[in-house]
Parts: C-alpha cells; sequence; structure tokens
C-alpha cells in the first residue's frame, strides 16, 4: 500500500498531478476540496459549516475537515492506497491524519510539495476562478488570504514531515508533463528504497 500527500499553495497543481498519479499508480483520490463540495453540495451539517469559511477565503476548522476526511477514508477501504491533496494543512491536521490512519493499521508513506512562486499562483487562480465558477478563485483578497493562511498555518508542516524523512520538494512550474515527471521520479525513487 502506498500512501501519498500531495503538498503545496492554492493553485500549485496539487489536484491535477494527484489525478494522474491517483491512475499511474491504482490510489484512490481523496482532495479535501472535493470532499466540501461534496458536502456542500448534499447541504449535510459539516457541509454547510464548511461553506461559511470557504465563502470568505478562510480554511475549514480542523474538526470539521478531519470528521470529513474519515468518514471519506473508511468509504473506501479496502484499496491499494490513497493520494491526499490538500491534507493535512495544518500541525494539527496532520498528527491527527496519523493517530487516525494508526487506527486503520495504515500510515503517510510520502509528502511531495510542489513549489511555485505566489505570482504564478495569482495569475493561475484567478484564471480558473472565471471558468470553475469558484468563489474564493474570483479575487485576488480572497486568493491574497489563502496564501497567508498557508504561510501562517501549513508551511510548518515541512518541518514536522521533514522530521518523518516523509517530506520532498519538487518545482512546481513547467508543463504538465514536466512537473508529472519530478512527481514520479521522486515517487519511484521512494517505492525502491
Amino acid at each position: 500500500m502506498l500512501n501519498v500527500v500531495i503538498f503545496g499553495k492554492p493553485g500549485s497543481g496539487k489536484g491535477t498531478q494527484a489525478a494522474i498519479i491517483k491512475d499511474k499508480y491504482g490510489l484512490t483520490h481523496i482532495s479535501t476540496g472535493d470532499v466540501f463540495r461534496k458536502n456542500i453540495s448534499q447541504g449535510t451539517e459539516l457541509g454547510n459549516i464548511a461553506k461559511q469559511f470557504m465563502s470568505k477565503g478562510e480554511l475549514v476548522p480542523d474538526k470539521i475537515t478531519i470528521a470529513m476526511l474519515e468518514s471519506e477514508i473508511k468509504g473506501f477501504m479496502p484499496c491499494n492506497g490513497f493520494i491526499l491533496d490538500g491534507f493535512p494543512r495544518t500541525i494539527l491536521q496532520a498528527e491527527s491524519l496519523d493517530k487516525l490512519l494508526v487506527n486503520l493499521n495504515l500510515k503517510i508513506d510520502l509528502v511531495i510539495a510542489l513549489d511555485v512562486p505566489n505570482k504564478n499562483l495569482i495569475n493561475r487562480l484567478l484564471k480558473r476562478g472565471k471558468t470553475s465558477g469558484r468563489s474564493d478563485d474570483q479575487s485576488k483578497e480572497k486568493i491574497d488570504i489563502r496564501l497567508e493562511e498557508y504561510d501562517n498555518k501549513t508551511k510548518p508542516l515541512i518541518i514536522f514531515y521533514e522530521n518523518q524523512k516523509k517530506f520532498y520538494s519538487i518545482d512546481g512550474v513547467g508543463s504538465l508533463t514536466d512537473v508529472n515527471i519530478r512527481l514520479v521520479d521522486v515517487i519511484d525513487s521512494k517505492c525502491n528504497d
């Protein structure tokens, strides 16, 4: 079983790359963004709470995110492994994820960050906002809030996963194929260790 976290700022290409990696390695792709949207569209209690935060460009509180994710993981068991995209975003979430996985006799094998400069991300997100209808991608102000939230809450995860010897960073700028080749190289080298 292979469990991978794709890590990076909003707009770094996590979802796009996770979808490709999922097929290549036969993994189950769990995107917290998709989990949030599913719960919101189904009008679940957790979805309604998440919607309030997402509409302001804020991160959904850990307790809500973890509850949604636990249900999602259990719903896909058994499987060949998971690729998590957009989770964890905080130290508390990473610790909670480790505990959740231990209870399921699972663990995270590697965490790969897609490194993209903020200028590129803002342009990507504004373009995506025009076609996706996502309210959190349609204003530079909301995007700036999300990038600042990332720096304050998510960046510390680098040290958390470096201490576990699971963290790798790759250049997330370039063609879809170029970024994917870098990503696959890291996964294959880890799988062959």
